[in-house]
């Protein structure tokens, strides 16, 4: 660990944020600092950190890092402080070290260091550069009684024309400013009015123009505790002041607030006018909504953001996981169609494996509607190609092409020797961004952007992991304000999503695209390109063994990788499994003591003989005589029971079409299948076969509270609902799920 991090008081800290043990936590932070991966330390070092997962150790690593930034400040105001000789008077200094050692917040170090921050010129420098300091003092320390005549009195003493004080009330009001100026600098002051303002303050939103008709109307006339706003009303708000349709601000306990500091400054939450105690509420005042509340309401509204952002930045990460794991549908030759009006439809037919057979181009679409040729185009693909599945890009043009693929469908099935076919609807976010990619390109260099594109809707539905990290996972597009949090964050958030996808599903190592290998624990863009490029000239790799051979392959990146790369049909049988290397012995003193061989593995029935023969004994015993731990036996256990499991399969398949359902043949009460599309924070949409998704708002998603959509759905899932509303005229589908999830 990096010097001075290392301390019980730092551990303690992420502990405390995370809720994770300090012994954990501790070896989560050693394990990362060695240089080992999330992944491979979620997997493979559980006993070191008492079975941490993947989330509780990216949250240490993110805490890590927000930790030593802090640090890194903490530091910098120390020094800061100490060049300006703030450090030098006792006990002040000592208080002031205390202090900003004891911040666990930015904002807490910069509400300390606030007083001794060099200013630009305020009404309070201004002040004292007229001599008005001591007068200042005077007040403050003046019987709060002190009739206002006799504070009169001591201001004219004050007055001086060349310093520009020109009369006894300009002494008064200089001295006011420098008071207002110390009210405000009070860390404790901005402490308490931060807090009040978020337990007891409100959000409130008002139209820029009350006559404009926008998307923004329900926030016109507006307001919520800023205890209760849900994040994606923050996000909306946020983004209709950025577009000119709102003003939002937030409002403080004010008069609570201003009570309060009437209190501690003027002795009386009602103090008389006359006396020092009036002008010494005055200050309070003037520094509360000339300098505490403006910045405040600004350091609130960040704080509300951050908070909205790292929400949508979560059920972002959540629905593309979703999208990661659906299941591939396998040894199925597909016809890929990218849906257009005026240049067309383009198709790719691909083979099981994905390999491109064919493209071409048809216009069944306004405005050509050449139809007729399109069908004979269409169905001579099937044909030609053995096509089972055709797969439709949901985008521009994509139901008129529904009917059309559906009109195919039904000419294709009248013929008695034909064999079945579907479609499916394919979200097609983010393939434009991947056919205009230098990627794409080097994969089909002579093809167009669109024919790229098809070809990609294709593979997507063959294996949807494998084609879609070739995209940016921003540009999926499922989630929900995703242009209006940090794209940094974002994007940060959204790699480890795949990262974690990737390593959890595992790669096959002699079909992986380099792009899939870039996502494997410990591999990069340039040690993916060399497994490739080994594959290439020396053929199928045959066991793990042969991975050393790779250039810039070390020893560190090879224990990092290697369980996570699967050698399927090869030398060693073990090598097919998530087992790491490291843990062969284990299974080899395993099977030694079964009285069996590796080449029993390789048989189903005595392989799970073998794991029912081992469950039966104390996991704890046999684990100590293995030389092992608990969870590294219950992981072996799992993969030699299952040794080519996906759990990419545990998820239901898309659901294949053969005709297509219109707006008109809906009714309220009806019954269908569908695939959740999105998850946001007031529901989900359901693809139901319609041009627009039908909306399962949050209280129809069960028959009990739901504080969550994704605590009872996912992206991809398929999902039994009941049509509840129709509005034909604006397209908008109101659907339920209670009391029928058990009837899927």
């Amino acid at each position: 660990m990096e010097q001075g991090l290392e301390t019980p008081n730092y551990i303690r800290l992420i502990s405390d944020k995370t809720g994770i043990a300090e012994i954990r936590v501790e070896a989560a932070l050693r394990l990362l600092d060695e240089g080992n991966t999330i992944p491979f330390i979620a997997r493979y070092r559980k006993e070191m950190t008492r079975e941490l997962d993947e989330n509780e150790l990216r949250s240490i690593a993110r805490e890590y890092e927000q930790a030593k930034h802090l640090e890194t400040r903490r530091q910098d105001v120390l020094r800061l402080l100490a060049e300006q000789g703030a450090l030098e008077n006792e006990p002040q200094a000592s208080q002031l070290r205390q202090a900003i050692q004891a911040a666990q917040t930015l904002t807490e170090i910069d509400d300390i260091y606030r007083p001794y921050r060099p200013k630009r010129r305020t009404r309070a420098s201004i002040a004292r550069e007229r001599g008005l300091g001591p007068l200042a003092v005077w007040l403050q320390e003046a019987d709060r009684t002190t009739p206002l005549a006799r504070v009169m009195e001591e201001a004219q003493s004050y007055v001086n024309d060349e310093a520009g004080v020109e009369s006894a009330d300009a002494a008064v009001q200089g001295a006011l400013d420098i008071l207002a100026e110390a009210i405000s600098d009070d860390a404790n002051n901005r402490r308490f009015i931060r807090t009040a303002t978020l337990r007891h303050g409100k959000i409130v939103s008002a139209a820029a123009d009350e006559t404009a008709e926008t998307v923004y109307e329900q926030y016109y006339r507006y307001e919520e505790p800023l205890s209760g706003v849900p994040p994606h009303r923050i996000l909306a708000m946020e983004r209709g002041e950025r577009e000119g349709a709102l003003h939002v601000s937030i409002t403080a306990p004010e008069a609570d607030v201003v009570a309060r500091l009437y209190r501690r400054y003027a002795g009386s939450d009602k103090p008389d006018t006359a006396t020092a105690a009036g002008l010494l509420a005055r200050a309070a005042l003037d520094a509360y909504k000339r300098l505490i509340q403006p910045a405040v309401e600004r350091e609130v509204r960040a704080e509300l953001q951050a908070r909205a952002e790292e929400h949508a930045i979560g059920i972002f990460g959540a629905n593309l996981r979703s999208l990661l794991l659906q299941p591939p549908l396998r040894g199925k030759r597909v016809l890929g169609v990218d849906p257009a009006y005026r240049t067309g439809c383009k198709l790719a037919a691909v083979d099981d494996t994905g390999k491109l057979l064919e493209v071409a181009v048809i216009y069944p679409t306004p405005p050509q509607n050449r139809v007729e040729e399109a069908q004979k185009i269409l169905l001579s693909f099937v044909e030609r190609h053995r096509i089972d599945v055709i797969a439709i890009g949901n985008g521009t043009a994509s139901r008129e092409t529904e009917a059309f693929v559906a009109d195919c469908i039904r000419t294709w099935h009248a013929q008695p020797d034909h064999w079945q076919i579907a479609y499916v609807m394919v979200s097609e976010a983010g393939a434009s961004v991947y056919s205009a990619s230098e990627l794409a390109g080097e994969e089909f260099p002579d093809l167009d952007v669109a024919e790229r594109s098809a070809i990609s809707i294709a593979r997507r539905l063959q294996d949807p992991l494998a084609e879609l990290v070739k995209i940016d996972p921003k540009s999926i597009g499922v989630g929900q304000y995703q242009h209006d949090v940090s794209q940094a964050r974002l994007g940060e958030q959204l790699g480890a999503v795949v990262e974690t996808v990737v390593n959890e599903v595992g790669v096959d190592v002699n079909t992986a695209s380099s792009s899939l290998l870039s996502y494997v624990a410990g591999l990069n863009r340039t040690t993916a390109r060399n497994i490739v490029q080994f594959r290439e000239e020396n053929g199928r790799i045959r066991n793990r063994k042969q991975l050393a051979k790779v250039p810039r392959l070390g020893p560190k990146t090879l224990e990092q990788c290697l369980g996570f790369l699967r050698v399927m049909d090869g030398d060693e049988v073990l090598d097919a499994t998530p087992i790491h290397p490291e843990s062969y012995g284990v299974v080899e003193r395993l099977l030694a003591k079964l009285g069996a061989n590796a080449d029993d593995l390789r048989e189903t029935s005595k392989r799970r003989a073998l794991i029912a023969g081992a469950r039966q004994l104390s996991q704890s015993d046999l684990a100590e005589e293995l030389g092992t731990g608990v969870p590294t036996l219950r992981d072996i256990l799992d993969a030699l029971e299952r040794p080519g499991r996906d759990p990419r399969e545990d998820v239901p398949p898309p659901i294949l079409r053969t005709d297509v359902m219109r707006m008109e043949d809906l009714s309220v009460g009806m019954e269908l299948n569908g695939t959740v599309r999105n998850v946001v924070d007031f529901g989900a949409f359901v693809d139901i076969g319609l041009k627009h998704d039908g909306l399962v708002h949050i209280s129809e998603l069960a028959d009990r509270f739901v504080k969550h959509p994704l605590d009872v759905v996912s992206v991809g899932d398929v999902v039994r609902v009941r049509v509840v509303q129709i509005d034909a005229a604006r397209g908008r589908i109101g659907l339920s799920m209670k009391g029928l999830q058990d009837r899927l």
